[in-house]
């Protein structure tokens, strides 16, 4: 299922993973890559992004501590870690600080990133389906206690 209207970032210090992720994907997603966090950041901020995939062990900034900050300036986009170590500390960290939506162990598959991108990319959906339901139903009520005042005042 191509569907390259889905925004995905990835973020990893390893330059050659950059490489394969976009030489991957770039037919089935629109395809954003940094090799930073710092880099990443800038990107969200001038781009839409629905899904970002980060690696946990990079310089300056951890995959974490860069979800922490994506958070404050993007909440919305589904949130994938990837590391190559099974550090149980860092998994719990991204849950609980990160608000990741899954953890996959580096070097990813294709076929199991692909799944975890598409099912990211679902629950994304559905969440801003939500939003906006919930923002008309704002409004319509609002409306309605606007409409109500006037007759109590009438």
């Amino acid at each position: 299922m191509e569907n390259t209207n889905i925004s995905v970032l990835y973020v990893d210090d390893e330059e050659n993973n950059l490489f394969s992720f976009k030489a991957t994907f770039r037919l089935k997603y629109k395809v954003y890559t940094a090799i930073s966090g710092a880099a990443a950041i800038d990107i969200v901020r001038k781009n839409h992004i629905d899904v970002i995939i980060t690696d946990q062990r990079m310089p300056e900034m951890t995959g974490v501590e860069f979800l922490e900050e994506v958070i404050k300036i993007a909440p919305d986009p589904m949130r994938i870690l990837l590391t190559g170590y099974t550090d149980m500390a860092a998994v719990v960290d991204a849950v609980n600080k990160g608000k990741i939506f899954h953890y996959l162990n580096k070097p990813w598959s294709e076929e199991e990133l692909d799944q975890t991108i598409q099912r990211a990319y679902e629950l994304y959906s559905e969440r801003q389906k939500i939003v906006e339901t919930n923002s008309k139903l704002e409004v319509s009520n609002e409306q309605l206690e606007f409409l109500l005042r006037q007759k109590l005042l009438s």
